[in-house]
């Protein structure tokens, strides 16, 4: 019996499937410089009552987006990433907690097309949301990679062909 490969005597095992023929891959890539650069950015504001730090969160939040606005940057380019209510809690005797305020956060993602001015678009954001401000980050890419990508998968296909040409005149064989 042919145990090891999961026959018996009373079956016909298959043969091995083969791959033939040359098998090659190729790589290909396209640079782009940045023509867009993405900021994480919103309030985070702590209150005694729900309702009174969602006030708050909500008037520093308008002060933001319209410092955005103001900026140039386009309502269509300003999307919620986060928004959140919570409970900050301490811990008192017998190992219970008790509610001291409520948190909120509202944060965005703005697309800045115009990189040059996100320097003053920060600084004009921090200013309208005073303290409450929060930055998170910012990045830099491209805003429609599609060309990149089919130029990189043009020369990767061109890359693969040079391979298998080499391989097949080296092995006497045509593709």
């Amino acid at each position: 019996a042919l145990g090891a490969v999961g026959c018996s005597t009373q079956v016909t095992c298959p043969p091995p499937e083969q791959q033939t023929g040359i098998w090659v891959t190729g790589q290909g890539k396209a640079m782009a410089s940045p023509d867009i650069a993405m900021l994480s950015l919103g309030i985070e504001v702590r209150g005694e009552t729900v309702a009174e730090a969602l006030e708050q969160a909500s008037e520093a939040m308008e002060e933001v987006m319209q410092a955005l606005i103001d900026s140039g940057v386009a309502e269509e380019d300003i999307q919620t990433q986060r928004f959140s209510i919570y409970p900050v809690t301490r811990w008192v005797k017998d190992g219970e907690e008790e509610i001291i305020a409520y948190r909120v956060t509202n944060m965005v993602l703005a697309k800045i097309r115009e990189i040059d001015k996100a320097g003053a678009i920060i600084d004009d954001v921090a200013q309208a949301g005073g303290d409450y401000s929060r930055i998170q980050g910012i990045s830099f890419t491209v805003d429609d990679p599609t060309p990149y990508y089919e130029e990189a998968r043009a020369e990767a296909v061109e890359d693969a062909k040079s391979k298998a040409q080499q391989l097949a005149s080296l092995a006497g064989v045509t593709l």
